[in-house]
């Protein structure tokens, strides 16, 4: 299983290869791999310093996560930039770091994992089985090792 949209932080081409690879390597014939893309980019837009998560780490200490989100649609790549900030009295220590993934559309993902030897068995729309539909929050697939 891979949740989360985790393949799409595979930005080089290289790298998906090899991990597909790996997967049908370790699966047994037969064995089903289950992952989710994070839906195109045409789907994000881009904001800046939105604060996604407050409140208290302890009586004393208030954390916020501040997230700006941008986009190289060229690479198409969309980038999550973190800032992580703790206050302790007039104390304040802030934390930065990106998360970057690679959007790729069903039929890209459906080709690489045919090419990595699995079949695909299911393109899903929801996490409770429901149709897919391009304009889906979370896209599923649903691959069984040849």
């Amino acid at each position: 299983m891979a949740p989360y949209g985790i393949l799409q932080s595979l930005t080089r081409e290289r790298d998906l290869e090899a991990t597909l690879q790996s997967v049908a390597r370790v699966l047994r014939p037969g064995g089903l791999f289950g992952l989710d893309l994070v839906p195109d980019l045409p789907r994000w837009s881009e904001y800046r310093r939105r604060t996604s998560l407050q409140g208290r780490k302890d009586a004393k200490t208030t954390v916020t996560l501040i997230e700006s989100v941008r986009q190289d649609r060229q690479r198409k790549l969309t980038i999550f930039d973190q800032e992580y900030v703790e206050r302790r009295g007039r104390a304040r220590t802030v934390h930065r770091f990106a998360l970057t993934f690679r959007t790729l559309s069903v039929p890209q993902m459906a080709r690489r994992l045919e090419k990595a030897g699995f079949a695909i068995q299911a393109i899903l729309g929801d996490y409770q089985g429901g149709p897919w539909d391009e304009r889906a929050d979370v896209w599923v697939i649903l691959a069984r090792k040849r």
